[in-house]
């Protein structure tokens, strides 16, 4: 009889992964747009970070898709952001923090999500910036278009110093790199694909410096530019490795010095605003296209930007404007229109969900975790808070209510975000709260590798 009964099991548990290879098999495969937006901020519409901001056309990709008002970098820098989230590895396993460390060398075998792609039987193409521009993966890409120039000012700079400048250009959109960029996403989607695609397309812009065509800055007249909410000494009660970070003495003092906070934000804005357009072109070519109603759309920002916040400009920071990001996702049959999940995710969630989402062989190694079932359901339960690094044994744990900051040399930031969504008050040495950052520090990483050989090229 148990030999009849294990026959039985045996037979059972045969079929059941025969059914499931299966469905697998025959399940729809589904197309990727891509979509990275450069140094893009939560200022954007559909998270409200600037009162009057124009962005339509990331207002309508959010009322299609899920919106993750809680989505934060792995690292608030463009390379280690984009290596990471490409590769499915931690900036804090890896060694690359900073824009100087090219990622390939210490990561000789990782596969890439376009890789992954192609090895399941993808047609993948890349244009645009979606690695580190100086440290773009030839591997990665079957196909791929570069990073076209945008026009500049005669003479510069014009308000700022080096890349840190702001100034409208004596140019039509279709001059703009960005604009360049789209045109190939759009003829992309005219032509006939008889496989399933991943197409990733990366825009510049908002990228430093920011020379844009004047009709953009025409849309934020300078007499009603609102600079952000900020007060008095705000890093009094930051640790030293958070001052160093923020560099007060230098890009903020020459905006106080020079009087250019309304001018800066200025061009930032027009620098949003002009890459909502590009993206709307994207959008709307595939909209018109016949791969309209089974491509999974992917938007999000490679990492927070500050305007002063914090006596700080740029990124390169563990708070919140460094580190919060854009990100929404469309995912036809599953998400629903204009849902709005406040749990907290990361962009080293984008490669494990997508192969899921396209029935793709599970990928092991990777550090993110699956956003579907949030996809599904923007409220069901989740426990994963959202860590990003900046620089060796620098972390940022994001729970719901909480932002923890643990430095390298110990010391701590503890912010409440349900009473100082701005970050203004460090509870970090009120007792109170010990158990708080007793529990959020078990998400700090277990690993700290060490730095990985930097270069000259691509500090910015």
């Amino acid at each position: 009889m148990k030999s009849k009964y294990a026959f039985l099991a045996s037979l059972t548990f045969s079929f059941a992964i025969f059914t499931q290879t299966f469905a697998q098999k025959n399940q729809p495969k589904y197309n990727v747009l891509f979509i990275a937006v450069d140094d893009m901020n939560d200022w954007i519409g559909p998270f409200g970070g600037y009162p009057g901001i124009k962005t339509p056309n990331i207002d309508k990709l959010a009322k299609r898709g899920v919106i993750f008002t809680r989505a934060y970098c792995s690292a608030p820098a463009c390379n280690p952001s984009r290596a990471s989230l490409l590769t499915g590895v931690r900036p804090s396993t890896s060694g690359v923090y900073h824009n100087n460390q090219p990622w390939r060398p210490v990561l000789k075998d990782a596969v890439t999500l376009p890789q992954y792609f192609t090895a399941n039987g993808y047609e993948v193409e890349g244009a645009g910036k979606i690695y580190h521009d100086v440290f773009n993966d030839e591997a990665s890409w079957p196909k791929y278009f570069g990073v076209p120039k945008s026009p500049q000012p005669p003479a510069k700079p014009v308000n700022g110093f080096s890349n840190f400048d702001w100034s409208p250009v004596d140019a039509k959109d279709e001059d703009m790199g960005d604009y360049k960029i789209v045109s190939q996403g759009i003829d992309f989607f005219g032509k006939k694909h008889e496989k399933p695609f991943f197409l990733a397309i990366g825009f510049t812009r908002p990228h430093l410096p920011w020379y844009v065509p004047q009709k953009y800055f025409d849309m934020y007249p300078l007499e009603s530019i609102k600079k952000p909410k900020v007060i008095d000494n705000d890093l009094g009660d930051v640790p030293s490795a958070g001052i160093k970070i923020a560099k007060p003495e230098g890009d903020h003092k020459f905006i106080l010095e020079n009087k250019q906070w309304e001018k800066a934000v200025q061009g930032y804005l027009a620098s949003t605003t002009f890459a909502d357009g590009q993206i709307g072109r994207l959008l709307d070519a595939l909209e018109k296209s016949e791969y309209a109603k089974n491509t999974i759309i992917v938007f999000f920002g490679d990492h927070g930007w500050h305007l002063g916040e914090k006596e700080h400009w740029r990124k390169f920071a563990l708070w919140e404007e460094a580190s919060r990001v854009p990100f929404i996702v469309y995912a036809p049959g599953l998400s629903k229109p204009g849902a709005v999940s406040e749990r907290t995710v990361n962009l080293m969630d984008i490669y494990p969900t997508l192969t899921e989402l396209c029935n793709l062989p599970t990928k092991k190694g990777l550090e993110g975790n699956s956003i579907v079932p949030l996809l599904k359901n923007p409220a069901t339960a989740w426990d994963h808070s959202s860590v990003t690094t900046h620089g060796f044994g620098n972390h940022a744990v994001r729970s719901e209510k909480y932002r923890y900051i643990r430095y390298n040399d110990g010391s701590e930031e503890l912010y409440d975000h349900d009473t100082d969504p701005q970050e203004w008050k460090n509870l970090a040495k009120d007792e109170k709260y010990a158990a708080v950052k007793a529990q959020l520090a078990k998400s700090l990483p277990a690993v700290n590798a060490k730095d990985a050989p930097t270069v000259k090229e691509g500090k910015e």
